[in-house]
């Protein structure tokens, strides 16, 4: 044994272990003394006896360094004829450790490594951005710069739920490739300043849809990770130093990266995104969702509320929770497995799924009243919810919970019953419409958002005039809109044609925008007169010296005039401070006038959630509901 090994040591096989042994973070001598090393890899792990497995990733890259440096004979002097293979790798951690101080240390090399990055699509994606700036935080890649040209390191966060949102990505990659395949004589006449030619990343859900056409891509690409494998960016960016492509778009059941904290992007926000669950199991016919981040599955509830109060201690004044379908949050890490599928578990009345929940846990309800008991001077809202998971005790936990925001998204997709049975939305047209009424019932001055696709396969006019005249019925405050784009993967994409010509889309698309900028106008009318609870945001951009903007509690922009105000908040009961609202304050607003985007008022005075709510004439309110 100490024959062979000596041999691996030898000059002629430097190359050997600097291969196979290149990634590493050192293991302890403790750990390598066991009779067997099982640690998790994507890569297969090197046997070089038939007793003992050493994974290529247990080694650091100051292994090759340890090689020039260490690896003669005085370091191995101290072992004895019957040395094992473990003696022999523990003493080489130990040898490795020694010289650490002469070698270039793993932060300092990451720290040449400036980072870029752009993220399209929803707010999960903008939360998932934040998660890896977090992971290569750790890893020592410190510096982030505001534009490509200055980087070492170009992620960009995809998005796969629209063929426009693809496009945009591929438009960037080609700039992207460009500043990498010139990088010398951009460099030369002051285009870029990167110290040498960037590594590109695709991150997110085109990322696992599109992988293997991203790196076939002409060299564009360097790295491609899903969203459920940013824990080995680190990896996959070394792999790309020894001139590989790093890939890794496996998908996880269990990873929600509940134990990161992420790294802000936006860091004097008043606001910001919480992601409580991953994935979805829905299964609608015309959503990748499913087959790009998986099935669903929630963080713990203690490691929401652990973020939120970092986040409160952070200056941060209202949460967003974010979910694929975030109200069908479960928390079961502390249930008994043994509890049969689907008990207790409750729909909207008139609304079904295919997936059958295997265990109960704590549902979106029991999160919602935990984060709102423990923090009553936070505002909380969330998106994306799905119309089945409105269970009364939510909706009467969102009216008696004043810091829980009245607003609702609430995707409709199609006022049309058959194309809604085609989409697989397991409700009809008037389900939909009776929990809009129970929810205004039990919420009266709910806000009520949406989602709709025209031009699904196989919509005929009359199914496009259904989903017009919901639109006119129900009175949506926001709505986003979209022309129906084919998926590859989808059930759509293996059943259906697309059959509705792009013209025809497009012009369904302008009547169903003129149909609810109709609806949102008086929803907004609605306002006028009303005192509404606004939580400053920063300057108006149209005009930043005098005007202030901010969102009320049904998420609709308010913008006023920044005078002076009065305010208690701190004082004693008989004191009075006047001063202009700051960014983070909440402000009492009387609402003067209004358009179809904006509402316009007066600041009356400074406040907080608690003393707004508990005052004796509380503010007058208003719906939008017929």
């Amino acid at each position: 044994m100490a024959s062979s090994l000596s041999s691996l040591c030898s000059p002629h096989h430097s190359l050997f272990l600097r291969v196979k042994l290149r990634r590493c973070c050192s293991l302890t001598a403790s750990a390598l003394s066991k009779s067997h090393v099982s640690v998790a890899s994507s890569s297969a792990p090197y046997s070089l006896s038939s007793r003992y497995w050493i994974p290529s990733l247990a080694f650091s890259k100051s292994f090759s360094h340890f090689h020039s440096h260490s690896a003669n004979k005085s370091t191995f002097s101290k072992l004895g004829p019957n040395a094992t293979l473990p003696d022999f790798v523990a003493q080489a951690a130990v040898a490795a450790s020694e010289s650490q101080q002469e070698s270039t240390s793993v932060s300092e090399l990451s720290n040449r490594s400036r980072i870029y990055h752009e993220t399209y699509g929803c707010q999960m994606n903008v939360n998932d951005m934040e998660i890896v700036l977090s992971i290569m935080k750790k890893a020592g890649y410190s510096e982030v710069v505001g534009i490509p040209e200055s980087a070492e390191i170009i992620f960009i966060n995809t998005c796969a739920i629209r063929d426009n949102a693809e496009q945009k990505v591929w438009q960037r990659l080609n700039y992207f490739w460009f500043l990498k395949r010139q990088w010398k004589s951009n460099v030369k006449i002051g285009r870029a300043d990167s110290k040498y030619p960037p590594k590109v990343v695709v991150l997110g859900c085109m990322a696992e849809r599109l992988k293997d056409k991203i790196l076939d891509a002409d060299k564009m690409v360097d790295v491609v990770c899903g969203p459920d494998a940013y824990r080995d960016l680190p990896r996959l960016l070394e792999e790309v130093d020894y001139g590989q492509k790093g890939i890794n778009t496996l998908l996880s059941l269990e990873e929600t990266y509940a134990d990161i904290s992420p790294v802000r992007i936006s860091t004097n926000s008043v606001s910001a995104f919480v992601s409580i669950m991953r994935g979805c199991n829905n299964m609608c016919s015309f959503c990748i969702v499913p087959f790009t981040r998986g099935r669903e599955r929630s963080r713990p509830v203690e490691s929401i509320v652990r973020e939120v109060g970092e986040l409160q201690n952070d200056g941060v004044r209202e949460i967003m929770l974010l979910g694929q379908n975030v109200n069908s949050y479960n928390d079961d890490s502390g249930v008994d497995k043994s509890i049969e599928p689907g008990t207790n578990w409750k729909f909207s009345e008139g609304f079904s799924s295919m997936y059958k929940v295997k265990n109960m846990g704590l549902r979106f309800s029991d999160l919602l009243g935990c984060l709102s008991t423990e923090f009553p001077d936070m505002r909380f809202r969330y998106t994306s919810p799905h119309p089945k998971d409105f269970p009364d005790d939510l909706l009467f936990l969102m009216r008696e919970r004043y810091n829980i925001c009245k607003s609702i998204h609430l995707p409709a997709q199609s006022g049309s019953t058959s194309v809604l049975e085609r989409m697989r939305r397991g409700y009809s047209r008037e389900a939909y419409m009776d929990l809009v009424k129970k929810i205004r019932d039990i919420i009266p001055d709910v806000g009520i958002s949406s989602d709709f696709i025209c031009g699904f396969c196989g919509e005929t006019e009359e199914d496009h005039q259904d989903t017009i005249s919901l639109i006119k019925d129900v009175g949506y405050d926001m709505a986003y809109m979209f022309a129906y784009s084919m998926r590859e993967r989808t059930h759509a994409h293996r059943n259906y044609v697309d059959d509705v010509p792009e013209e025809v889309k497009q012009r369904r698309l302008t009547e169903l925008i003129e149909a609810f900028r109709e609806s949102t106008g008086r929803c907004y009318d609605s306002q006028i007169g009303t005192v509404q609870l606004v939580l400053v945001e920063g300057p108006n951009k149209r005009a930043p010296e005098t005007e202030l903007i901010g969102k009320s509690d049904r998420g609709h922009r308010v913008i006023f005039r920044n005078t002076l105000v009065p305010s208690q908040l701190g004082l004693a009961t008989d004191e009075v401070e006047v001063r202009n609202p700051r960014i983070g304050d909440f402000v009492e607003v009387h609402i003067k006038k209004s358009t179809k985007a904006s509402l316009f008022g007066d600041a009356l005075a400074l406040t907080n959630l608690s003393l707004f709510h508990k005052a004796s004439d509380p503010p007058l309110v208003a719906s939008c509901g017929h």
